[in-house]
């Protein structure tokens, strides 16, 4: 789907400027990071600039599959190269080989790319901006080693960029240290249209969790909290939609089975746009209990959708919430605490759906035609 946009607000980015973006997933892949560079980039397309996409073969969901060398997506060319090592910090030398025709290189996220990229400047010799997509502290594990990288090889790296997005504005704070006045906050871009209104019209007793099952979202928490809210009334619901990550689908089911939800718990894996979105039409209120988000994409599409946010105070959703007020934040460390605010949300929406239900209008600034319209300041601040 192309991203409409008015070339009347773009700053001056010249036509046909080619920007390669790098990123170490991304389509086929489903998830945050993916969508929002794969909507940048048809931003882009739209008003003249000639985007393309450096990404990793594999997928980290589906080690085994090798994707073809070059594909073109939606308009926008793709070359995939191989890596070795873990997938929290792939090596991909191969990059550089794919940075000649550049005119600005755009990185997104802080692994090996962002690292490798600053190191061999002296190699491709390309303009560099970054997006910090909520850096590498998406868990609690390796904390020590994690600020000592971040205060060391990470510092190193900030200054060979040109400029460094902050998806958020934890995220600006974080690396303005590292980098004093390259740094400005440009938030996720989301697709309004994707989800708009989708929920039910009328209240139900039905919550939808959306996003992949890694360690940090913490679905076994969701879990635990649906046993409580279904032994006070069996009629609650969760549809889980994401795709598997640190928790396979087997591990998923297991922990359902455990906690005897198998009524009460629907996994959706892998659910395309139309799809996902007939699951909303049956729902009324979002859940996560994410412990930390880059941006807190999944809130804003649900919050698109008209569903009810009840969700886990990390940075991200602090800062949203801050924002708009139907966001309500609970700990779901506690199971009874988070069923209690989940049907007090479902209460609230029954009797007061005007001051409950979230409003398309008030989400205007994630449209991408803003967020595009703030890339290409960030851009011509760069050339």
């Amino acid at each position: 789907m192309t991203v409409p946009f008015s070339h009347r607000s773009a700053p001056a980015v010249p036509a046909g400027t080619r920007i390669v973006h790098v990123v170490r997933q991304f389509l086929p892949n489903r998830g945050g990071l993916e969508d929002v560079v794969a909507n940048l980039c048809r931003a882009q397309l739209a008003v003249g600039l000639k985007p393309s996409v450096v990404t990793l073969d594999r997928l980290f969901s589906q080690p085994d599959l090798v994707l073809p060398a070059n594909e073109i997506i939606d308009g926008i060319p793709v070359s995939r190269i191989p890596f070795r090592g873990s997938t929290r910090y792939p090596l991909a030398p191969q990059v550089f080989s794919h940075l000649r025709d550049a005119d600005l290189v755009h990185v997104h996220a802080v692994d090996f790319f962002f690292d490798a990229l600053a190191l061999g400047w002296l190699l491709h010799r390309k303009p560099l901006v970054a997006t910090t997509h909520g850096g590498f502290f998406h868990t609690g594990d390796f904390a020590s080693l994690k600020k000592l990288w971040f205060n060391g090889p990470t510092r190193l790296s900030a200054q060979a960029y040109r400029g460094i997005a902050g998806c958020s504005s934890n995220d600006a704070r974080m690396f303005e240290r590292l980098a004093p006045g390259k740094v400005r906050v440009i938030e996720n871009g989301v697709d309004l249209d994707k989800f708009a209104g989708a929920s039910s019209p009328e209240p139900q007793r039905r919550l939808v969790s959306i996003g992949r099952f890694s360690k940090n979202k913490r679905p076994d928490r969701l879990i635990a909290m649906m046993a409580v809210l279904a032994q006070r009334e069996p009629s609650w619901h969760l549809d889980m939609l994401g795709v598997a990550s640190d928790w396979t689908e087997e591990a998923l089911r297991t922990a359902i089975a455990s906690a005897g939800m198998e009524q009460n718990v629907t996994l959706h894996l892998g659910l395309g746009d139309a799809a996902a979105r007939q699951v909303m039409s049956r729902a009324s209120l979002f859940v996560s209990a994410s412990e930390f988000e880059g941006f807190g994409l999944a809130l804003v599409e649900a919050m698109s959708a008209g569903l009810v946010p009840v969700v886990q105070p990390n940075a991200a959703f602090a800062g949203l919430a801050s924002k708009f007020p139907v966001v309500r934040m609970v700990d779901f460390a506690d199971p009874e605490e988070a069923a209690a605010a989940v049907e007090q949300a479902h209460a609230d929406l029954v009797r007061f759906p005007g001051n409950t239900r979230p409003r398309l209008s008030d989400l205007a600034p994630y449209s991408w035609n803003e967020v595009t319209r703030r890339y290409l300041e960030f851009y011509a601040a760069a050339l």
